[in-house]
């Protein structure tokens, strides 16, 4: 971690093409806000050409302010758009191969555990990281339980990085920072607020700033 980083639960956002409010404009203008450590962009059943034209409007400008960009489920356009990395939901033996084949350039990330047991399957292909929570499923203001207590019991014991899916309320990063997860990740609290994208991350990292936990050095 570099000087210039915070030492904290960091945010990382999720956009997705079909949901309203999340344009690639959209997407970009939230970056200006402040600290942003990734962004998660879901093709979903947006068809690929539309997606590709989607990523490369977002890529180089996250890019540019540092951000890695991440693509879900979609290696041929990871690799069209020049994104930094993938994230997959589907089993052990996917990711597993996904972490060989990719060697470290690539970043590969794992989501789609709902138990204790699911996660420690996953961690062991090493993914850069673990995600808990579903796309699109941030709709109450609180995050969900199940994604807490699982953050916090990784947390504990595993060295693998998750990400914590928080609520639609930005006030929900200090729940998941409390976990001890490296990453938050917001979607509809950025993009479905009253406040702009950029003013929500801001919000929102003013907030880690005053209550998350200080990882160790």
């Amino acid at each position: 971690m570099t000087d210039d980083l915070p030492n904290r639960c960091r945010l990382v956002l999720i956009a997705d093409p079909n949901k309203g409010g999340m344009e690639a404009q959209r997407v970009v203008d939230a970056l200006s806000g402040g600290d942003v450590a990734s962004l998660i962009l879901v093709g979903g059943s947006v068809e690929d050409a539309a997606f590709q034209a989607y990523c490369e409007a977002i890529v180089p400008s996250a890019q540019a302010k540092g951000v890695a960009v991440l693509i879900s489920g979609d290696s041929r356009i990871v690799g069209r758009v020049g994104a930094d990395g993938i994230h997959l939901e589907t089993g052990k033996a996917e990711i597993d191969a996904a972490v060989r084949k990719h060697d470290g350039r690539l970043i590969v990330g794992a989501g789609g555990a709902k138990t204790r047991h699911d996660a420690l399957e996953l961690g062991e292909a090493q993914p850069d990281y673990i995600f808990f929570g579903r796309f699109g499923y941030d709709q109450d203001p609180a995050p969900h339980p199940r994604n807490l207590d699982l953050a916090q019991w990784w947390a504990e014991i595993v060295n693998v990085p998750c990400i914590a899916q928080g609520g639609s309320d930005i006030a929900s990063v200090e729940a998941v920072a409390a976990t001890g997860a490296e990453f938050v990740a917001l979607s509809s609290a950025v993009f479905g607020g009253a406040l702009s994208p950029a003013d929500a991350v801001r919000s929102a990292n003013d907030l880690l700033d005053r209550t998350a936990p200080r990882f160790e050095e």
